[in-house]
């Protein structure tokens, strides 16, 4: 079942059978009376689901509603006003908030995402109530009488049910990994303006509120003021959602410590719900207090909250203190980890700065602060005395190796393949270091880039000039397509303050695959094999002069047709040497690609057929193989 559907689905059928399994268990109350715990699960399954859930609760509440036996008009229009308010609770939570830390998905794992919880089911609880007791002023005038009643009863249905299925239902999202995340948003918008929007929906509910417990209530006014709720609240969930938000699932101490504290408020919460349904209790209050029975199930939910808010205030205060005096300089410490590398000195700017503001605390927090700080330093001058005593030959090692990473990083890992061609290569230097590089690269949907140079020289210098001409040849095909152009740009380049007299040998060609024709120019390098007829042949070619030595020299654009596959390589694969100090040869080469027949890739067994060549002579020069095979089918 598709993604979205369930989300739809899902809450669909948790609002029809929450609705009219709690209407029909307490014999058909409505107008809030009662339990009414499906008030509540809008803005939860709007807050998990995001429009998706939104949208599946608000259609099974609007049938309930009208199976309720309410009017037509008014189930439309609280489905209308229910959809806002389900989906504004997703709104806020991805929004940031100074003081947030992060913005991620429904969880709550720290004081500020709890306190952005209840916060959201505060708003969202008080624009329902006041909405719907609007909603029936003006469409059930029974019950004006009772107006503030209904209001109120919706509001503690509304938070005490949002309490517990959040909190129940945040927890078994994050189990299961099922919730709606928005992708961000690039769409231009005013922030400021809808800041505005944001303040004047809520000063909209408190000035609302006091118009109406001040003034005597009149149709017109509160057909105006539905309407200035309902466009604020609208306008508002307008606004795109441009919050970077972290995904990143792990276990983390504010988050245990949370999870205890939620599980008391909701043992709190349920316990509420149940003493306010109980009948024998009610009862016992009813016949001792002179105030009917709905005030008193709603006397004692709104006593339960109370004591739940002096509960959760102390509570939250505690727990905002523990996570910035104990778990946040946890959290900082923890950031070593990123900096600790074997046989690296850690950098150690980085972490004093964070560990700095904890320092010259006199209690454990400073003590484990100094205690890394002098770790972190002692480890350090470790590691330096280390080196030292490794001497220059250990430090050239290191040295090289990075440079090995760097080279290795620096050629293709991957080959190209398309419908229309497969390039694929291999280099091996005979040092840590070599001087060989090819490339390829796509430069737009027609014309592929390959390339395959070979520098004087090994080890380091070899390998820095063949990285240098390989970032120049990029470079310069940014602007300049024909490679006798590139070629006698690149070679002006390298004569300059050439002091070393090095060169370099490069062959650089263009494919064109709805022309299938290759044009290419040629610096001194080695000639390509290319198969025509099904036979594998060396081509004349311009040799051109190596790159380096001397300045405006005109190389040659060539362009030949390629329909199959063409072979370039470095010397070091044909003067491959034997223990009897005979060399591969270009023959060799042109005779294995004939006899390999088969479609798989040929770097492997080429390798295979030198090293047996060779035996067990060690490679004196670097090797260097890139092959493009044409596809027709």
């Amino acid at each position: 079942m598709n993604d979205k559907f369930k989300k739809i689905v899902i809450p669909f059928i948790l609002m029809m059978i929450l609705d009219l399994g709690i209407y029909y268990l307490h014999h058909g109350s409505n107008f809030g009376g009662g339990l009414s715990p499906h008030v509540g699960l809008l803005v939860i399954l709007g807050l998990l689901f995001g429009p998706y859930g939104a949208f599946g609760a608000v259609v099974a509440n609007l049938l309930c509603d009208l199976i309720r036996g309410y009017y037509p008009i008014l189930s439309i229009l609280s489905a209308i006003f229910s959809f806002g308010v389900s989906y504004l609770g997703y709104k806020l939570w991805y929004d940031s908030y100074k003081g947030r830390p992060e913005v991620s998905k429904p969880k709550l794992n720290n004081t500020s995402n709890v306190i952005l919880f209840f916060g959201i089911i505060l708003v969202c609880g008080a624009l329902y109530s006041l909405i719907h007791g609007k909603l029936f002023y003006l469409l059930y005038p029974d019950t004006v009488s009772i107006t503030t009643l209904i209001e109120l009863r919706y509001f503690l249905n509304f938070i005490n049910s949002s309490a517990i299925f959040g909190i129940v239902g945040i927890w078994l999202s994050t189990k299961i990994n099922f919730v709606h995340i928005p992708e961000k948003s690039e769409k231009e918008f005013n922030l400021k303006l809808y800041k505005i929007l944001g303040i004047l929906l809520i000063l909209s509910l408190v000035v609302t509120f006091i118009i109406d417990y001040s003034i005597k209530m009149n149709n017109y006014r509160i057909l105006i003021e539905l309407i200035i709720i309902g466009i604020l609240l609208f306008s508002y969930l307008r606004k795109p959602i441009t919050s970077d938000i972290y995904t990143e699932d792990y276990d983390s101490i504010p988050e245990a410590i949370m999870n205890i504290f939620l599980l008391t408020t909701l043992f709190m919460v349920i316990f509420g719900i149940i003493l306010a349904s109980n009948h024998t209790l009610i009862t016992a209050i009813d016949n001792l207090l002179p105030i009917s029975r709905t005030e008193v199930v709603l006397s004692m939910m709104l006593f339960m909250d109370i004591l739940m808010l002096i509960f959760l205030i102390p509570s939250l205060t505690v727990l905002k203190y523990i996570e910035r005096k104990v778990i946040e300089p946890i959290l900082s410490f923890a950031k070593i980890q990123d900096f600790i590398h074997e046989n690296e000195k850690i950098e150690s700017d980085g972490l004093v700065k964070i560990y700095s503001k904890y320092i010259n605390e006199t209690t454990e927090i400073g003590t484990l602060a100094r205690s890394y700080t002098d770790l972190i330093k002692f480890n350090n001058n470790y590691i330096e005395n280390i080196h030292k005593i490794e001497g220059e030959k250990e430090r050239i090692k290191a040295e090289l190796e990075i440079a090995t990473k760097i080279q290795a990083s620096n050629l293709p890992t991957e080959p190209i393949t398309t419908n229309n061609y497969l390039v694929d290569g291999y280099s091996k230097p005979a040092k840590e270091v070599g001087g060989d590089f090819f490339d390829y690269y796509e430069l737009d949907n027609e014309n592929l880039a390959i390339v395959i140079g070979d520098a004087s020289g090994k080890g380091v210098p070899a390998a820095i000039l063949a990285m240098t001409t390989q970032v120049l040849v990029k470079q310069l095909l940014k602007t300049e397509r024909d490679p006798s152009k590139v070629l006698y740009l690149l070679n002006n380049l390298l004569c300059e303050h050439n002091s070393e007299a090095m060169f370099i040998t490069l062959w650089l060609g263009i494919y064109n695959k709805r022309t299938k024709k290759v044009i290419f120019s040629n610096a001194g390098h080695e000639p390509p094999l290319v198969k025509e007829n099904n036979e594998f042949i060396y081509p004349t070619i311009d040799s051109g002069i190596v790159l380096g030595i001397m300045e405006d020299y005109e190389y040659i654009t060539e362009e030949k047709d390629l329909s199959q596959e063409i072979v370039l390589y470095t010397d070091g694969i044909t003067d491959a040497n034997n223990n009897e100090n005979e060399m591969y040869g270009k023959d060799n080469l042109s005779k294995f690609f004939n006899k390999f027949k088969n479609n798989n890739e040929p770097i492997e067994p080429l390798l295979n057929e030198i090293k047996q060549f060779t035996k067990d002579t060690e490679q004196f020069d670097d090797m260097t193989l890139l092959y493009l095979k044409i596809r027709n089918d």
